[in-house]
């Protein structure tokens, strides 16, 4: 089923619209997960090879709709909500809309292996959570992978 979300992505309405980051991200960004059975059935190599030909499909999409810029397709693992999230972009793929510390690669398979390795995905078991001191300092959080390909005509 993962497999069948994952090439439907390149069939989906797509904007891209540098103008309107907000509409463009609410649009263009999909959340993917799996049930147990289908997550212990599937290997990396399998999803990786899905998320290339969509973004293949998406690249020659994009090229005869003559847009002519940028435009980065762009998958991360959301661990606290144990899904793999994917977006398309007008921007390089060094400006992502991410908040947070990420590292861009063009190696997308320690991505998968981590999301098909999670095993409660979006839980956090009680046993697991530690008291919180509101005078710590904020501890500091590691840079995640997430797996780019630029499927735009242009750069900026």
């Amino acid at each position: 089923m993962l497999l069948t979300h994952i090439a439907e992505i390149a069939d989906e309405p797509l904007l891209l619209e540098p103008a309107d980051r907000h509409q463009e991200t609410e649009t263009n960004t999909w959340w993917l997960s799996t049930e147990d059975e289908d997550r212990r059935s599937l290997s990396v190599p399998e999803v990786v090879a899905a998320f290339e030909r969509t973004a293949d499909a998406l690249r020659a999409r994009i090229h005869a709709s003559g847009y002519a810029g940028p435009a980065t397709f762009y998958v991360w693992h959301d661990e606290q909500a144990g899904q793999l999230r994917c977006s398309t972009g007008a921007v390089p793929r060094t400006r992502l809309p991410f908040g947070g510390a990420h590292v861009p690669s063009d190696d997308l398979g320690p991505v998968v292996a981590a999301f098909l390795a999670d095993d409660l995905p979006g839980i956090v078991l009680m046993d697991d959570l530690e008291p919180c001191d509101p005078d710590a300092p904020e501890p500091e959080i590691p840079p995640f992978p997430v797996w780019v390909r630029d499927v735009g005509t242009g750069t900026p």
